[in-house]
C-alpha cells in the first residue's frame, strides 16, 4: 500500500502536560507514564513510518498502566469533591461518548486479528504442502489478499471516526474556576489522545502494502492523526508488509527451484513471527478493553451520583 508510508507533516502534537505536585500520587504516575510515551515516539512525523508489532504491544502496556491510575485518581475524594462542584457534569458525558469510539476501534482490532490469526495458519499449511507438489498456496494467497482488503474498508471507517473523535478532544474546555477540575479535563484530554494515537496504530499496523495493488487514498487522508515515530537505529519495520513481500516473491517462483523452497522458509519464519506478535498485540487489547470499560462504568457511576 504505496500511500500508507507517507505521512503528511502536519499533526496535533500532544503537549507536555505539568500536573500539581500535590494530591493524589496517582496523578504524579500518570504524567510520568504520559511523558515516557511522548519521549519514547516522538513528537515529529517520520515520512517511512512503519508499525512494529512489539513497540506497540509496548504501548499498550503503558497506556493500560495509565488507565489504572486513572480509576484510582478518579476515586480518591479529592476528585469526588471536586466532580460535587461541578454541576452540569459535561465533562463525565463528553467522556462517556468517548469511550464508545474507542471501544468499538478495540474491538474492531481484536477482530481483525482473530481473523489474521486464521489466515496465518491457512499460509503456514499452503507452504508446506507447496513442497509436496501442491500448488493451492495461490489460492491460500487470494483469501489472505481479500481479507486485507475488506479489513481496510473497516480500518478506513475506525480511523475516520477516532479523527472526529479527536477534533472534540482537541475542543475540550479547561475549567480555570477549579484547579482540580482543570487538572481532570486535562488528565481526560491527554489520555484520549494517547489512546486514539495507540489504536490507531494498531489498526494501521493491518495496512501495510498489498500485494501488487495500491493503497487506500481514505487512508491515507486519515493518516495524520497518528503522530507516533517508531525509529531504531535508523531502521523501521513491520511484520505485515515483511510477510507481503515475502508471499509475492514466493507465488512468483517456480515450486520446485532452490531458490522457491528458501522463498517458503522465509514465509514459514515470518508467518511464525507473526503469529508471535498477533498473541502479543490480542493481549494487550483485551487488557486495554477492559480498562475502557472499567474507565466507562466509573464515569457511568460518577454521572449518576
Amino acid at each position: 500500500m504505496e500511500a500508507i508510508s507517507k505521512f503528511p507533516h502536519t499533526h496535533q502534537p500532544i503537549r507536555s502536560i505539568s500536573f500539581p505536585t500535590r494530591g493524589n500520587p496517582s496523578s504524579q504516575r500518570i504524567e510520568e507514564l504520559l511523558n515516557h510515551l511522548k519521549h519514547h515516539h516522538q513528537n515529529s512525523l517520520s515520512s517511512n513510518i512503519h508499525l512494529e508489532a512489539e513497540k506497540i504491544q509496548s504501548d499498550l502496556v503503558g497506556l493500560a498502566e495509565i488507565y489504572n491510575c486513572m480509576e484510582e485518581l478518579f476515586n480518591s475524594p479529592q476528585t469526588q469533591q471536586s466532580l460535587l462542584r461541578y454541576q452540569d457534569g459535561k465533562l463525565i458525558s463528553d467522556s462517556l461518548c468517548s469511550s464508545i469510539t474507542l471501544l468499538d476501534a478495540c474491538e474492531c482490532s481484536r477482530d481483525l486479528l482473530l481473523v489474521l490469526r486464521e489466515h496465518i495458519q491457512t499460509l503456514q499449511s499452503a507452504i508446506r504442502r507447496r513442497r509436496k507438489g501442491d500448488s493451492s498456496i495461490e489460492n491460500s494467497v487470494s483469501s489472505y489478499e481479500n481479507f486485507r482488503k475488506k479489513a481496510r474498508k473497516k480500518i478506513s471507517y475506525q480511523l475516520l471516526e477516532l479523527k472526529k473523535m479527536q477534533n472534540k478532544v482537541n475542543s475540550f474546555s479547561l475549567c480555570d474556576q477549579d484547579q482540580q477540575l482543570a487538572f481532570l479535563v486535562r488528565v481526560l484530554r491527554e489520555v484520549n489522545t494517547i489512546t486514539i494515537s495507540i489504536l490507531s496504530s494498531v489498526l494501521l499496523f493491518f495496512s501495510m502494502p498489498a500485494l501488487g495493488t495500491k493503497g487506500s487514498s481514505l487512508i491515507s487522508k486519515l493518516k495524520p492523526m497518528v503522530f507516533f515515530s517508531y525509529e531504531k537505529e535508523g531502521k523501521n519495520k513491520n511484520e505485515v508488509e515483511d510477510l507481503n513481500n515475502a508471499l509475492c516473491s514466493l507465488i512468483g517462483k517456480d515450486k520446485n527451484s532452490d531458490h522457491s523452497n528458501s522463498e517458503g522458509q522465509r514465509a514459514l519464519r515470518l508467518l511464525e513471527t507473526l503469529n508471535v506478535n498477533v498473541d502479543s498485540l490480542e493481549g494487550g487489547l483485551d487488557c486495554i478493553f477492559r480498562c475502557l470499560v472499567k474507565n466507562r462504568v466509573l464515569c457511568l457511576n460518577m454521572l449518576t451520583h
